[in-house]
């Protein structure tokens, strides 16, 4: 299975950004590890600002492509009026390499979103330089998560999920939590006709070394968005519409400041994300291991992603087997549907041949 659509190198997002039939205000922040450019766009003058960063992670690439909806969006007649209130600073992909070479981490092997205290790396530096200058009264730390998620405990696949990072080891609901909770659960009601019992909640525990934990430390309201998964949208071209109605919806909260009639209570109320789900359960496989034979037994199976050309490949391996397994899939089917045999040798994390 190919993805073309997951793949968002700088290259693709520089044609795509060139379909816009206006001119963005642009600003180069800094260089990545391998000497490309970090840029970021201004949009609006109003008093109030937010700035948004995506492809922290360089294979997170849903929440970007819905950057782009949203830019075109507020450039319109419709979308025009919210930049009255608004002044936004979007960084479409602070990791440049890791966007490139569809990794989540920097060309140094560094995950950027824990990279906050010790700013080793030149994308945290930029990132943390348009913070000091911007002074933005919210922020949206935008990412995409994995498969496997559920929307609490045995629920529904997790196509969005949210955070309002903690800024101590208490957990304290600090002002700057208070607004980012308020503002998350105004989202998520409006999302509700759209995504029932669909969104989760990342659990909170404390690292000062992540971004959002830094900035919400700082002060400043943070909001975590996680574009997850939706049937068998490996694209994930649903997801990407969702995050285009989240973020509207957040910035048009933010406006308004109707976010501010939520309460904690209605974030807390999210479920919480669980890893209930594999990609794929096929039944009725024989299951060589080297303890013996297993016939007749369901076989989880994850799909790895990996870069192929300018696409992404999805490689099933094996999770985990059992007689019943204990998990929830995105699909089911029989070994004599989708192999040649339906004996395999097991090893976990290991490749099969399906399909």
């Amino acid at each position: 299975m190919i993805s073309k659509e997951r793949y968002l190198s700088p290259e693709k997002w520089g044609l795509i950004l060139n379909e816009l039939p206006f001119q963005l205000q642009t600003s180069i922040i800094g260089q990545s590890v391998l000497n490309q450019p970090i840029a970021a766009h201004r949009i609006g003058n109003g008093p109030v600002k937010v700035l948004m960063w995506s492809q922290m992670h360089g294979n997170e690439s849903t929440t970007t492509r819905a950057l782009f909806d949203v830019i075109k969006h507020l450039y319109s007649s419709d979308g025009n009026s919210l930049l009255e209130n608004l002044s936004l600073m979007v960084i479409p992909q602070l990791n440049p390499d890791g966007a490139a070479a569809y990794t989540r981490l920097n060309a140094n092997g560094i995950d950027l979103n824990r990279d906050a205290i010790v700013l080793s790396q030149p994308e945290s530096t930029a990132l943390k330089g348009v913070f000091d200058a911007f002074t933005p009264d919210f922020c949206f730390n935008l990412h995409g998560q994995r498969s496997i998620f559920s929307a609490g405990k045995k629920g529904k696949p997790a196509t969005l999920s949210f955070l309002s990072p903690a800024a101590d080891t208490a957990l304290t609901i600090t002002p700057a939590r208070t607004k980012a909770m308020q503002l998350i659960g105004s989202i998520t009601g409006a999302l509700q006709p759209d995504l029932p019992h669909q969104m989760g909640r990342y659990d909170d525990t404390f690292n000062p070394n992540c971004v959002g934990d830094s900035f919400t430390a700082h002060g400043v309201p943070t909001v975590l968005f996680e574009a997850g998964h939706h049937g068998l949208d490996y694209d994930r071209n649903f997801a990407k519409e969702m995050v285009v109605k989240a973020l509207m919806a957040g910035l048009i909260g933010i406006s308004s400041e109707k976010y501010l009639e939520n309460s904690v209570e209605d974030y807390q109320a999210i479920p919480e994300n669980e890893k209930d789900y594999v990609d794929l359960i096929i039944k009725n496989v024989t299951v060589e291991t080297d303890s013996g034979i297993f016939k007749n037994q369901e076989l989880a199976v994850i799909f790895q992603e990996v870069k192929k050309e300018k696409s992404v490949a999805f490689i099933p391996t094996c999770f985990a087997f059992a007689k019943k397994i204990n998990v929830l899939a995105h699909k089911t089917v029989r070994a004599d549907e989708v192999m040649n045999t339906n004996s395999i040798k097991y090893s976990p994390g290991k490749s099969i041949d399906i399909f």
